[in-house]
């Protein structure tokens, strides 16, 4: 059975999730946002709002990219940490401690920071303080290993793209031809997939039953600190959880998460593209899915539902059972 023909059988009439923006307990603003729970087989199990929603699943698609780099050995040519396996997968704020460990995948593999072909963020003066260098530098570290070219990794056809999109395609149960593809901010491919088939993605993340996710999900857990940045969502959501939850958000809404040893994936879509309202909706979903302790779901809803004394996140609605 094909994702698309499974995905197809869910009720209808289940609404999305709202997140309202309240200015001293009054209403301003509001987002709506879809989410669902998948397990291993592509199964629905619970979602609010449209589980075949499309959207281009930007860098909660990371550790998937970053698969090639672990399988085809580059992780291993100069004895690649945790640390680095987290770089590779990371959305980092750009600082020193970043720049250092991505840097150091290019070192390993005697690479040089010019090759990368991440821009340059703005007020920066190198490659390597984007948001995105960890990941481009493990791309470049796969096709020095498997002497693919440098000069075009970013290309959709070239081969580690394309070897990208097979082992997608290849958890998904889809033949790879099928998936769509567009250029990413940081100039790489991007898949645009069903919201399900994200969920679907990251419960093989949680699984523990594929090598070289697992070895990924391990190093995100490990070392929470590089996949994101200090008071970043990702990153203070994966250290409270204690090596349960594996977290990771992308641009425009998207927001990814996974139960370690379960085998479940949960993938949230907020329609405007607020990063609020992902980050509230998630928080609001391991409540309801009991993935984390209450004092813990406090002390995150302390951190990101209050962005200042007068204001407050509020979401209403909940997963409901497909």
């Amino acid at each position: 059975m094909t994702l698309s023909s499974s995905f197809g059988s869910s009720r209808p009439g289940i609404p999305p999730l709202e997140v309202r923006l309240l200015r001293e307990g009054i209403p301003e603003s509001s987002h709506r946002v879809h989410a669902v729970v998948c397990d291993q087989r592509g199964r629905v199990l619970m979602r609010a709002g449209d589980p075949q929603r499309l959207s281009f699943m930007r860098s909660a698609q990371k550790p998937f990219q970053a698969t090639v780099f672990v399988s085809c050995g580059a992780a291993d040519m100069g004895d690649s940490s945790d640390r680095g396996l987290a770089i590779a997968c990371a959305s980092h704020a750009g600082t020193p401690a970043h720049a250092r460990e991505a840097f150091k995948l290019l070192w390993q593999a005697d690479l040089e920071t010019e090759q990368l072909q991440c821009p340059v963020p703005a007020g920066a003066t190198s490659p390597l303080e984007h948001n995105c260098s960890g990941k481009h530098a493990a791309f470049l570290a796969a096709c020095r290993r498997m002497g693919w070219s440098r000069e075009t990794y970013l290309l959709d056809d070239h081969p580690l793209q394309q070897e990208v999109r097979k082992r997608v395609a290849e958890l998904l149960a889809l033949p790879a031809a099928e998936l769509v593809s567009a250029r990413d901010d940081c100039g790489a491919p991007t898949l645009q997939l069903q919201l399900a088939q994200m969920a679907l993605l990251f419960a093989h993340l949680g699984a523990s039953q594929q090598p070289d996710l697992e070895r990924l999900s391990r190093a995100m857990l490990a070392h929470p600190e590089l996949v994101a940045g200090e008071g970043r969502f990702d990153t203070e959501l994966m250290r409270h959880s204690h090596g349960q939850v594996v977290s990771k958000g992308g641009a425009e809404g998207i927001q990814c998460l996974s139960r370690v040893g379960e085998g479940l994936g949960v993938a949230i879509k907020v329609e405007d593209g607020s990063a609020r309202a992902k980050h509230a909706v998630a928080l609001h979903l391991l409540e309801q899915l009991d993935w984390l302790m209450p004092m813990t779901l406090d002390e995150l809803r302390g951190r990101f539902l209050q962005p200042a004394p007068h204001l407050q996140l509020q979401v209403n609605g909940e997963l409901r059972f497909d």
